[in-house]
């Protein structure tokens, strides 16, 4: 958001002129220069309008509270500000619905001019703290590319003869130690512990382009259910993902979100994993996956069906918390994604291939 310099004078006392910065925040002395000039413009129109003061007390208090409490704070929150420029906004907007004097003087018009000139300055700082808030706490690499940037820059160009296989996903890729699972493979890790598939479609172009694999296999959406994250997001971000590999020629395997479980949460409440990941959520996904995959012609992983118990939640044995796999579980798991990635591999799969029949995926 771009912010212009306003220069406005204020009219109580004598003429001041302010100029907002260009960042749109206000320093300190000129907030509370606006917050006073405000407050004195709000009580002193009241008079100038018939009926405003009795209609207005509400929102007067209001204001008055939300004011009170922005001076207790050296460095008042944006919530606080915005609690204050409610009933600024909506006195404004009862006073222009009221009846005026006819004439109205020019002086009480000046009034409204200029505390709708003070409201929209605060307003303006308002919207230039919300801008630096998030600067603040929106993390500078958000997409992790550094986790794996000294592993890329190390990584050998693939071998003809061993095709390369890139594993992306989350904590559950994360954990997974390929070498013992499939030895003699270059199967490349580039899981990242609590991602989401926005994050991951952030990382396609540095841990998965550049490293030329032959083949990706995603395992993503678990922690976009847990951040509340809508499952058509989540099918966009897969979406994408599929069709960024598909245009580097990377075959597609696109792996079934796992079951979760509450097996576990006598142990701890923490493991109580079907109300944030709802199996209803995990199913609606995994069918579309596979309803995809069969329409691109990718390679659909079914690891839930492997995974799942009779009451469609993850098997109590295969993982300590309800979410990650343990030995067991993964020991399941390999074999899977062995098989996917051999048929997406194999000689006379068309996958990646615009405009061409696809065999179906089992």
């Amino acid at each position: 958001m771009k912010f212009f310099p306003i220069v406005f004078a204020a009219m109580i006392g004598s003429a001041v002129a302010i100029a907002q910065p260009a960042d749109g925040l206000l320093t300190p002395p000129q907030t509370t220069e606006q917050l006073d000039r405000s407050a004195q413009l709000l009580e002193s129109s009241q008079a100038t309008i018939p009926n405003l003061a009795r209609s207005a007390g509400p929102i007067s208090e209001d204001a008055k509270q939300a004011l009170a409490k922005l001076k207790l704070n050296n460095r008042p929150l944006p919530s606080e500000l915005y609690a204050y420029l409610l009933p600024l906004r909506s006195y404004l907007s009862l006073a222009d619905a009221l009846p005026k004097p006819i004439p109205f003087p020019d002086e009480s018009r000046k009034q409204f001019t200029d505390l709708r000139t003070a409201t929209e300055m605060l307003e303006t700082h308002f919207r230039a703290l919300l801008v630096r808030t998030e600067a603040q706490i929106r993390p500078v690499d958000r997409d992790n590319l550094r986790r794996y940037a000294p592993a890329n820059a190390k990584l050998n160009p693939p071998d003809p003869a061993k095709p390369r296989v890139l594993f992306m996903g989350d904590s559950i890729t994360d954990a997974w130690r390929l070498a013992e699972y499939f030895p003699d493979k270059d199967y490349v890790n580039r899981g990242i512990s609590g991602q989401i598939t926005g994050e991951m479609l952030g990382r396609m172009q540095a841990d998965v382009i550049v490293n030329k694999p032959q083949a990706m296999i995603v395992l993503a959406g678990t922690n976009d259910l847990a951040r509340n994250i809508t499952v058509e997001t989540i099918k966009n971000n897969i979406t994408m993902m599929s069709e960024l590999a598909e245009a580097h020629k990377i075959k597609v395997i696109l792996a079934s979100v796992l079951p979760v479980s509450d097996h576990h949460m006598e142990k701890n409440p923490r493991y109580e994993m079907t109300k944030i990941r709802p199996p209803a959520k995990i199913r609606e996904i995994n069918s579309w996956m596979a309803d995809y995959a069969k329409q691109k012609g990718f390679i659909y992983c079914n690891y839930y069906d492997a995974l799942v118990d009779p009451s469609n939640q993850l098997k109590a044995e295969l993982a300590p918390d309800g979410l990650h796999p343990n030995a067991e579980g993964y020991k399941l798991m390999a074999p899977l994604a062995q098989a996917a990635i051999e048929r997406a591999l194999a000689p006379d799969n068309s996958v990646q291939q615009k405009g061409g029949k696809k065999r179906p995926t089992p």
